[in-house]
Formats: C-alpha cells, structure tokens, sequence
C-alpha cells in the first residue's frame, strides 16, 4: 500500500513539474537485457549489476542507477545534429496489479525536459506490452506530449 501511495506522489510530483525519460522503465534481472520499441523509438537496454543498467535509444545514451527501493537515478546525454547536452533525472515503478508494472521518470537537461508515465504489462516472461505518455518540453521550439504503445523483449 505504501508503495502504492508514493507512487501516487511521484506521478502528482510529475505531472506538476512538467518534464520524463522517453523509453519505458524496464525491471530487468543481472545479466538481462531489454529490446524494444514504443511510439517510433528504437531501445535497447543491458543490465550489468543488480544498481547499473545501461541502454541507447535513438540519439540518447544513458545510465540507470539503483537507489533505495523502487527508485532510481538516471544521467545521459542526448545528441542534437552535431551537439550534445547532458540531463539527469529520477524514476520510480510499483506493482499495480499481477503481470502489471507502473512508473514515473523525470528527466532534464540544459535543454529540455521530459517527464513520462506509463505501465509494462507482462504478456509472458519475456514480453511486456508498454502503454505511456510522454511530454517533452525543449526549451526552443513546440512543446510535443504522445501516449504511445510499445513491446519489450527481454533475453
């Protein structure tokens, strides 16, 4: 109930704040590692210790770290043609149901900022159905918000 109760919080904290990370929050084992896509985004992640996931999707590369409980760090960088911008960030998941995993993530950077929440739905034990929202916020240009629809495929 708890974990259910913060993760209220966070998505309020999110949705007030205004920013969120573009591929899904993954729970992954040791050793595994996630491909996938959502909306028309290509990802790829790799958990190498039980804290240290890294992953590269499109024109980002960036690094998830394990901190207390369901929450987690997250720092990148994100190319634009031919410059590149660092952003750091947070991420927290709880289980909403059987098979059902929700999360919220907030990143920024010099830039922009992102914020993201979504739920991983298990179809098996290694594919999840991924369903999400995600606003992007840069600093010059339109502002762009998608729900998007993805799969994972854990191995």
């Amino acid at each position: 109930m708890l974990r259910k109760i913060i993760f209220a919080l966070m998505l309020l904290i999110v949705t007030s704040a205004g920013t969120v990370f573009a591929a899904p929050i993954n729970n992954l084992d040791k050793g595994q590692t996630a491909v996938g896509f959502v909306r028309d985004d290509f990802y790829i992640e790799h958990k190498l210790t039980n804290e240290i996931t890294v992953g590269l999707q499109d024109d980002d590369i960036y690094g998830q770290f394990n901190l207390k409980g369901n929450f987690r760090a997250i720092i990148g960088s994100r190319d634009y043609d031919s410059d590149s911008h660092l952003y750091g960030g947070v991420a927290a998941t709880t289980s909403l149901a059987p098979a059902v995993d929700g999360y919220a993530s907030v990143i920024a950077g010099g830039s922009f900022a992102e914020f993201q929440v979504g739920a991983n739905y298990s179809l098996t034990h290694n594919v999840d159905l991924n369903v999400n929202y995600c606003s992007f916020r840069p600093d010059e240009g339109s502002n762009k918000s998608k729900f998007g629809v993805g799969a994972t495929f854990k191995f």
